[in-house]
């Protein structure tokens, strides 16, 4: 299957616009052949807005969700979009990701588990788990967002819940550079995995975004890379580029949980 990565500096705190330039960019993704479209963090209100996203956070089957199902349904695609998630029931927001089927139905949410910094806490609750991926096109689908894939325990996680594709909607400004560089290669190399990394480009409220999303393959190897403007890439991924890598890297297959008890202990950091 083809999958598409959207890098767009969209239209911060503006909708409506965001959702009319979606229309144009899943035709172009799915006259390239393209089966999926992911789009960046916070990709529907903006992503430095401040104390907006209160105002524009959304539930997940809210008119938003409505207006990105018909597209999908309307362009035979589907789309994973970022968005700022209002709770139905007890009214949180989260920095969240949502998943469109060609048909228009849900196909999974993930709301971003790891905040960073104390903007993103002071208007996000964080995540409170690994969602189990999503089966479509003949691979399994796992989700998460920006900050949490450098953190190899997320990615792992994810991983042996079966992934073999990782969708990564990001907001990475200028000065994270190693991110696109080293992080993402290494995570696709440990995990055996593809990774989808769609970041954000422009300024934003005084905030610069680095662009150069990527899609990285089991071995490491970038299949497609965007620089620092607007750009839409895409490229064939297959389940069969898993298994020649794996000879190669067999690290899920040598792993021994019985050394690992420190990671999910209570130890002191100093942070």
């Amino acid at each position: 299957m083809k999958l598409a990565l959207w890098q767009t500096g969209g239209f911060p705190a503006d909708v409506a616009a965001n959702l009319a330039a979606l229309e144009t960019t899943a035709q172009a993704a799915a006259a390239e052949g393209a089966t999926l479209v992911l789009c960046p963090e916070c990709w529907l209100c903006g992503y430095n807005i401040g104390a907006a996203v209160t105002a524009l956070a959304e539930s997940s089957d809210g008119a938003s969700a409505r207006h990105v199902a018909d597209v999908a349904r309307r362009n035979d695609i589907a789309i994973a979009y970022g968005y700022a998630e209002r709770d139905a029931q007890n009214g949180r927001i989260y920095n969240a990701v949502q998943v469109i089927g060609p048909d228009g139905s849900v196909l999974s949410h993930y709301r971003k588990t790891h905040l960073f910094g104390p903007e993103e806490r002071a208007v996000y609750h964080p995540g409170g788990r690994f969602e189990p991926p999503f089966q479509f096109g003949g691979l399994k689908f796992g989700l998460l967002i920006c900050y949490d894939v450098e953190y190899p325990e997320a990615a792992r996680s994810v991983a042996l819940l079966g992934a073999d594709v990782l969708l990564v909607p990001t907001a990475l400004s200028e000065e994270y550079a190693a991110v696109p560089d080293f992080i993402v290669p290494a995570r696709s190399v440990e995990n055996q995995i593809f990774v989808a990394y769609c970041n954000r480009v422009g300024v934003e409220n005084g905030m610069r975004f680095l662009g150069r999303s990527c899609l990285t393959g089991p071995d490491g190897k970038a299949l497609a890379a965007a620089g620092a403007g607007d750009a839409l890439i895409v490229s064939e991924i297959s389940k069969h580029a898993g298994p020649p890598a794996a000879r190669g890297f067999p690290y899920l297959c040598d792993r021994r949980p019985e050394l690992y008890a420190l990671l999910t202990s209570n130890s002191d950091v100093r942070c």
